[in-house]
This record gives C-alpha cells, structure tokens and sequence, in this order.
C-alpha cells in the first residue's frame, strides 16, 4: 500500500503525488497551479465533494484511495469507480453549470489539492497538449463507467458482485489480496444489488473457495474461476 501514502511537496514542481497532466504546463503555468491551490487532508470517511454543491475547484488525488458515486433517491447511491492517486477529478460541471454532479468520499486517509477552476480553464484555453490529456483522460473515465453501466444492466448477480471484486483487483490494487476497503454496503453499491443480496453472494464466494474475507482485508483465491463467473454473467 505503499504507493497509496502521503508524499505530497508544497509545491507542485517537485511533488511525486502531482497527476501525469502537469507534464505538459510549462514553467509559468505550473507557478501559476502551484499558487493558485489549496492542499488538504481527509480522513477515511470524510466528504470531499458534495454532489449538487458549486464548482469552485477541480481536484487532483495525491494519495490515498476515494470513492466517486452518484446519490440517488431515498438514500441510495451508486458508485462509479475508486480514484487512485494521482488521478484528476473535473466533470461535466467545468463547462456545463460549475456545479459537481457526483460525491466524492475518502476511503483511506486521503490527500487532495484543489485548483482554482477558472486558473484551470485558463490553462486548458492556452495550453492545446494539456487540453488535449486532459479530454483524453476525462473520455477514458467516461467509457469506463459506460462499460460497467453495460455490466450492470445485463448481468445477473453473482456476474455484477465478480466484476466489482475483479474491479478491485485488475483495476485499483493490482495484487489478488488487498484491505477491505469498502463496506459489504459499499460493495452492493459497487454492484447494484441489495446489502443483503451483497452480503449473502460473499458468503457464497467464500465458501466455494473463490474468496477469503475478513473485517480487514479480502484474497481473492481462485481468479480465473471468478473471471468465469463474470463471463458467463
């Protein structure tokens, strides 16, 4: 979990944590980022952004790991994906209503920078190779939730619940065990099923061996049994 700690600078020209995008300001801009930002710490559990609240900023994840979802009626919610480190959060709010149309939660101790959004729609109307990353990456985003929104809609549960833990392996950790980031709640939202349906599909991948699950962490013990699980949905 290295790779998920703190090893963010003051300043954005020698911080190991900064998104690949600032690659390509030059020197005047990257000064102009770098005061124009406000780094802050979350603790696990603590809101980042509020959905429906104004876009007064864009966010760069510099370590740590959140979750991105979307807040439906009576309470439920919808997770999109996990942002990583290093990852850079705008939507479609930079030039539709500048209004942030997700959440974003903390799931680890987690910190972030807010850059000024109109500092970083100055950049993007300046700077066409940063412009053109940065549509890049926003469009890899957007397939990715396509992708799973297709994964949702046509797949019965058990597929859905061996996506979503597959997601935590190909995707996020990289490595078949990993801490227990999200809740068995967290994980029916990931899903789209019901905490009970959730809780009792683990139940059932632990005891046919698929997975080993505790408070903390979780193994994923038989992958390519898991990957068929998916396949056949």
């Amino acid at each position: 979990m290295s790779e998920y700690f703190d090893k963010t600078s003051k300043h954005c020209y020698d911080c190991q944590c900064m998104s690949h995008l600032f690659s390509f300001l030059n020197k005047d801009e990257l000064q102009l980022v770098d005061a124009n930002k406000i780094h802050v710490r979350f603790k696990a559990g603590e809101t980042i952004k509020k959905q429906g609240t104004f876009m007064s900023h864009v966010l760069s994840i510099n370590s740590g790991l959140a979750k991105l979802y979307l807040e439906g009626i009576e309470g439920r919610s919808a997770i999109l994906r996990i942002v990583k480190p290093s990852n850079f959060i705008g939507g479609p709010g930079i030039y539709h209503d500048q209004r942030h149309h997700f959440s974003i939660t903390a799931l680890l101790d987690t910190s972030v920078c807010f850059i000024e959004l109109q500092v970083f729609k100055k950049i993007l109307s300046t700077n066409n190779q940063f412009a053109e990353e940065f549509l890049k990456d926003f469009s890899r985003d957007v397939l990715t939730v396509y992708n799973r929104l297709i994964y949702l809609t046509q797949k019965q549960m058990p597929g859905r619940m061996a996506d979503a833990l597959l997601y935590l392996l190909d995707d996020i950790f990289n490595q078949p065990r990993f801490p227990m980031i999200l809740s068995r709640f967290e994980l029916s939202e990931l899903s789209a099923m019901s905490r009970e349906s959730a809780v009792k599909l683990l139940r059932d991948f632990q005891k046919d061996g698929l997975i080993r699950i505790s408070d903390h962490e979780l193994e994923i013990l038989d992958v390519e049994s898991l990957r068929k699980i998916s396949q056949v949905g």
